[in-house]
């Protein structure tokens, strides 16, 4: 994986802003630590950090043929079937997959990204017809942010770099201030929060050209009737899973895997534990748990057990070479600017910080690490799914506190922001934008709203923190079961399927049966493990009081100081965004949003 950036004026001359290309790159060299490069052009300056995964002796950016130049981070992983297909046309003077994405587009042009089976965001310039190709992997896996000034486009991977080019005004409006207080840490497809700043939406592409920027979508979820029996729909899924599995273990550095003792991350490490031991390789797994956990722990409905019964059953079952990486409370405390600065964005309080602090561990052991995330949007495992009530509920089902964050706002902005309209609007345009057939009794016509609402949402904010903090720390995640075939695959599969013996992803586990012991197969979902350490409240508390003496002005601008008085004297605990942030991870997010405005000198307009 790796980092972009660039810019693109056909009215002005890009060599003349080296230094602030030098900026950009220098923002971004935590995703590409092992090789940087930048092209200049009167038209086009392109920047490139490169985290050498595949070929790394051939594999460097920005790459051209001809008058092509790309910047390129992804991996693709139908390289060989791609590369046999262009070799009627082209030699190749590398391995690595960039080569076939820029020769895929020299070949096919924009249609090039419905060929490719992998997670990308990348730039094509074409110098001689002048004009700019950008495009970004169908599920939203790697990031793509952009903004247009009217005379040229600016576009980096991450925002803090985007924000390193003086064009960009460090503002939030309405509109930012709703994203901040309202929505997050999700995000509205396509809004980066800062004033006139965009991202390329998961699943689209198009050209900047003298006459401006055009965009169009590319691929969605369609509905059709799927005609396979529930023994056949199982078989095409085991399938589908195995081989996505095993495409994604392409890699020329050493390869692990995470392992929760959950049914996602424990088949992933069972293929791969299985590729591996064909190769005479032995597969490393690494799990996190936190100091005091087996004091703390507390059973939920969310979290009916802990991990770590199960981690070993997996490890002992696997033969891996096991780390459990402990964390302490205060690590978490002190990690939450980190993780801000990671994310570029107030994001996930200490399941963000958790993250960062996992991954750089992770990375001592490999820089390619297979994880599990979204197999819980794609089969239908989180209780939203399964609970006929909350499923029927006419709103997001894991943020159903827009009245107490309507509180939270300054005046200046809750008097100009309706509130409720906001939220509803946008799950109201994601549910309608969920595509279904006549056919569709009332049941599988809210599934498919409910798919499509994860797909967009939740999904995006949970791809977005994975990326940003491994990232972070130089380490390539890859996630199998967001897989195109697979999405595409399941968005067509009956509910009553899904659901197979009234269990969360009951069709995954009777597709996957063999792979797992019986204990690990039937074990109730169990969400990304947090502290419950007691201190983390005490400690959070303590930090966003001192805030408040302290500097605080910029976010006092945004959120009222009496409601933070409020949340400081513990006199609510409103669930702010699902079974992941509570009441102490919600005074956490301001920590972030304090620190988040302050780094960033956001002003408000």
């Amino acid at each position: 994986m790796c980092g972009i950036a660039g810019a693109i004026s056909f009215k002005e001359d890009m060599r003349e802003d080296m230094k602030i290309y030098e900026k950009m790159e220098r923002s971004l060299l935590h995703r590409g630590p092992d090789q940087r490069g930048m092209k200049l052009t009167r038209e086009a300056a392109l920047i490139h950090t490169r985290l050498a995964v595949i070929d790394i002796n051939g594999g460097r950016q920005p790459m051209s043929f001809g008058k092509y130049t790309i910047i390129y981070n992804g991996e693709l992983y139908n390289t060989e079937e791609l590369r046999r297909e262009l070799s009627e046309d082209f030699s190749f003077d590398t391995l690595s997959d960039t080569e076939i994405v820029l020769k895929s587009y020299i070949k096919w042009g924009s249609s090039c990204v419905d060929r490719f089976n992998g997670i990308f965001a990348f730039a094509v310039f074409d110098e001689e017809h002048r004009r700019l190709f950008l495009a970004r992997d169908r599920i939203g896996v790697k990031p793509l942010f952009y903004y247009d000034t009217g005379s040229k486009l600016i576009f980096a991977s991450e925002l803090p770099a985007l924000l390193e080019h003086p064009d960009i005004p460090h503002e939030i409006d309405r509109q930012g201030a709703a994203e901040l207080i309202l929505m997050a840490p999700g995000r509205t497809m396509g809004c980066g929060v800062i004033r006139g700043v965009k991202e390329l939406r998961a699943g689209w592409c198009g050209y900047y050209t003298p006459r401006g920027l055009e965009l169009r979508e590319y691929w969605r979820l369609k509905a059709y009737e799927l005609r396979e029996s529930f023994e056949q729909t199982a078989e095409h899924v085991r399938q589908l899973v195995i081989d996505s599995i095993r495409r994604q273990l392409i890699s020329d550095v050493p390869v692990c895997t995470f392992l929760s003792g959950g049914l996602d991350s424990s088949l992933i490490s069972s293929v791969t534990a299985y590729e591996l031991k064909k190769q005479g390789k032995r597969l490393t797994t690494l799990s996190v748990d936190y100091r005091g956990n087996d004091v703390n722990f507390r059973s939920s409905h969310f979290q009916p057990d802990s991990d770590n019964e199960y981690i070993a059953c997996m490890a002992e079952y696997l033969g891996t070479d096991h780390h459990n990486i402990l964390l302490e409370t205060s690590q978490l405390t002190a990690a939450l600017e980190e993780a801000t600065e990671a994310r570029g964005l107030p994001g996930m309080a200490d399941v963000d910080a958790s993250m960062l602090l996992f991954c750089r561990e992770i990375k001592k052991y490999g820089t390619v690490a297979l994880s599990g995330e979204c197999a819980d949007e794609i089969f239908g495992g989180y209780p939203w799914y399964r609970d006929k009530d909350i499923r029927m509920t006419d709103g997001f089902p894991w943020a159903q506190s827009t009245a107490y964050r309507k509180r939270l706002l300054c005046d200046e902005y809750a008097e100009t922001t309706d509130a409720e309209d906001y939220v509803y609007s946008a799950y109201r345009d994601t549910a309608d934008s969920a595509e279904k057939l006549d056919s569709d009794s009332p049941l599988e016509y809210r599934m498919r709203e409910m798919t499509q609402l994860n797909f967009s949402w939740f999904m995006q904010n949970l791809l977005e923190r994975k990326d940003r903090m491994s990232m972070y720390s130089g380490l390539e995640v890859r996630v199998p079961f967001c897989d195109y075939r697979i999405a595409e695959y399941l968005y067509n599969v009956p509910w009553e399927y899904k659901d197979y013996m009234g269990r969360e992803k009951g069709l995954l586990r009777e597709a996957m049966k063999d792979w797992l012991p019986e204990k690990v197969l039937w074990r109730k979902k169990s969400p990304y493990p947090k502290t419950h350490d007691p201190v983390f409240l005490d400690e959070v508390t303590a930090k966003l009081r001192s805030v408040l003496d302290g500097r605080g002005r910029r976010l006092t601008q945004l959120v009222k100081r009496e409601e933070l008085e409020k949340l400081l004297r513990h006199e609510e605990n409103v669930q702010w965004y699902g079974q992941l942030m509570n009441f102490p991870q919600t005074i956490a997010y301001f920590i972030q949003l304090d620190y988040w405005l302050e780094r960033f000198r956001i002003e408000f307009v």
